[in-house]
């Protein structure tokens, strides 16, 4: 793999003509930003302040709360340094990790007993979000919601996946398809508590990598975790770059409606 030329097809693709990611959703250009979830910077020295102070003062008007999604190679150097000055407060960081989908391993043998669940429906998007609030502790309203809409509108954007052990959903994931890249988004990877270490999450990626294959995408992305990062090296992940959420928060309480962050494969929440 050209980490370079991987990297700048990651950039270009997925954030310079990034798409909408859900239903309802809306990608704006405005000057050096992409504004959506995230930005993808080509600001310098001269630009990036202003840029910051117009973001800002955009979704103030609004009443939310927003993130910037720093890459380390965005430039300028200092940005992170911006940011925190004009009142961000930086998340962990997580490294941005691909991996061909040609490369991608064989799903191991699932236990006993567990099988996998295509998520397509209400019902599926319920025991999805079921084992999101038992391996990650948090509620998923927001994910429910927005799951369901692009499950409505935009099927072929989306594949969302439960392990059932008989009846009871005991891991989930997604992979999100942006319609003419080459990259496929693998988020949400959950396990509960007492079915962690027997596989899961290895049979998931790879469940999700042969259906990314088959619709033609070339490159799995990942946002992995410390404790992700040595399981995916081992499935042939490569790190691309390092990513950190800054978050701006209004300074008035009641003045902002905050989103929940959306949840990446992380094995600590994983089997």
């Amino acid at each position: 793999m050209d980490h370079d030329a991987v990297l700048a097809a990651f950039d270009r693709r997925m954030r310079r003509d990034a798409r909408p990611d859900g239903p309802g959703a809306r990608v704006e250009r405005v000057g050096e930003v992409v504004r959506q979830t995230g930005s993808a910077s080509d600001l310098n020295e001269d630009t990036a302040a202003g840029a910051i102070a117009e973001q800002i003062a955009y979704f103030t008007s609004l009443g939310r709360e927003f993130e910037w999604k720093l890459y380390a190679h965005d430039r300028p150097a200092g940005l992170a340094d911006l940011l925190s000055a004009a009142g961000f407060t930086p998340g962990p960081t997580e490294a941005l990790m691909v991996a061909e989908t040609g490369d991608a391993p064989a799903a191991p043998a699932l236990p006993d007993g567990v099988r996998l669940l295509p998520v397509t429906d209400a019902a599926g998007v319920e025991l999805l979000a079921d084992v999101h609030e038992r391996a990650f502790g948090t509620d998923r309203t927001g994910l429910r919601e927005r799951l369901s809409a692009q499950l409505a509108s935009a099927p072929e954007t989306v594949v969302a996946v439960v392990a059932l052990a008989g009846d009871t959903p005991v891991s989930a994931a997604r992979m999100e398809l942006p319609p003419g890249a080459d990259f496929a988004g693998l988020w949400g990877g959950g396990t509960v508590r007492e079915w962690r270490g027997r596989g899961l999450y290895r049979a998931l990626v790879a469940h999700r990598a042969r259906i990314a294959a088959d619709r033609g995408y070339r490159t799995l992305h990942v946002d992995a975790t410390d404790l992700s990062r040595p399981i995916l090296e081992r499935l042939g992940f490569r790190v691309l770059s390092t990513t950190t959420p800054f978050i701006y928060r209004p300074r008035a309480p009641d003045a902002y409606r905050p989103q929940a962050p959306d949840s990446t494969d992380s094995p600590g929440s994983l089997g």
